[in-house]
């Protein structure tokens, strides 16, 4: 991937998704991977960041500052959802895994909207356009339904300034174009950067997604890409990572060990789930970049139960905050959980505050 592919720094007020009609013909037409890379062009999308303004324009962020990671999960409850992050009081909100016109979230622009709910201002951009309505649960829910945009993404949230917002595309593999993994999509896994000005100077932040169909070697070279990009982009402010790493300590590749071999070797070793760092060598690749997780992150899995009886456990620790010059404190996992006590995600909250 050339450098011109991996930023995308077209900022706009608006994204739209392609229509239905070419979304019919893509998912009609030949899956190979120059059927890809033609759909990708067409599409237009992933050097794009849609980005509105929050109510603290001009104004800096005080410290310590306080920071969230979510995967909403496409973000279908979103009246819950904003009632879960209004009561962390967070500055600046990394999401990930944000629908923008799919049926399965009612068609909503929930990065928008989720912003409004919380008087935030915040930045998008384009995982994936989905062909379909999601995966085999979807369908089935979903069926005789169709999708406006048929968009799925990453976004950060906060009433500050999000300064030179960017996507940056960690992979353009087509993994999930032919359909292997029961989910037609264009598109890769990114993360979605900004930058904030700071009582005590700027800080960069990312939201990050990396691919869950993947081995730890896999992992690793998507860690690397970041890395590698987010040297570059933050030019030496401190750094927030935040995301869904996947680190599971398994293969979850094609060919790889079936569910059942993984769960009977998870139940050997509990430890592998709950602290995969020695099973996944994308965190040699952070300590090499000078990045820390120990202080940032809460012992505990990040995962939990849906209301349909999925997944279940034994649950992993699969998302992560790191940082790079800042000192973490207070970090917490929050269940994502409605008043009722019911689930709104297949992920916790996390939360962690940084200062200089």
């Amino acid at each position: 991937m050339t450098p011109e592919q991996r930023f995308g720094r077209d900022v706009r007020s608006k994204i739209a998704g392609p229509s239905p009609d070419w979304r019919r013909a893509v998912n009609d037409g030949p899956r190979d991977p120059a059927a890809f890379d033609k759909a990708l062009s067409e599409a237009g999308l992933f050097g794009i960041v849609e980005s509105r303004a929050g109510l603290e324009a001009g104004v800096l962020l005080p410290h310590p500052v306080r920071i969230a990671f979510w995967n909403a999960e496409r973000c279908k409850y979103l009246t819950e959802s904003a009632s879960l992050l209004r009561d962390q009081h967070a500055h600046v909100t990394l999401l990930a895994e944000m629908d923008l016109g799919m049926a399965r979230s009612d068609n909503r622009h929930t990065t928008r909207e989720l912003a409004m709910a919380t008087e935030q201002g915040y930045v998008f951009g384009v995982e994936f356009v989905e062909l379909d309505l999601g995966d085999a649960r979807e369908r089935t829910w979903h069926a005789g339904e169709s999708n406006t945009q048929g968009l799925h993404g990453a976004a950060i949230l906060s009433a500050y300034d999000l300064n030179d917002p960017a996507v940056v595309r960690l992979e353009l593999d087509g993994d999930w174009f032919d359909g292997r993994h029961g989910e037609r999509r264009v598109g890769g896994r990114i993360a979605v950067v900004a930058k904030l000005d700071t009582v005590r100077g700027p800080i960069a932040v990312a939201s990050v997604h990396l691919e869950s169909h993947s081995s730890p070697i896999q992992r690793m070279s998507q860690m690397e890409a970041l890395c590698r990009a987010l040297d570059d982009y933050a030019d030496g402010a401190p750094l927030v990572i935040g995301g869904d790493f996947n680190t599971n300590s398994f293969d979850q590749s094609d060919g790889a060990p079936t569910p059942d071999n993984r769960l009977a070797l998870a139940r050997e070793d509990r430890d592998r789930l709950s602290d995969p760092v020695s099973y996944e060598p994308l965190f040699d690749v952070a300590r090499e970049f000078g990045l820390d997780w120990t202080a940032c992150n809460a012992p505990g899995p990040t995962q939990r139960t849906r209301p349909d009886g999925t997944p279940q456990p034994p649950f992993g620790k699969i998302d992560w905050f790191f940082t790079r010059g800042l000192t973490a404190m207070a970090p917490r996992i929050v269940p994502a959980v409605d008043h009722l006590e019911s689930a709104i995600s297949d992920h916790e909250l996390l939360l962690v505050e940084v200062d200089f």
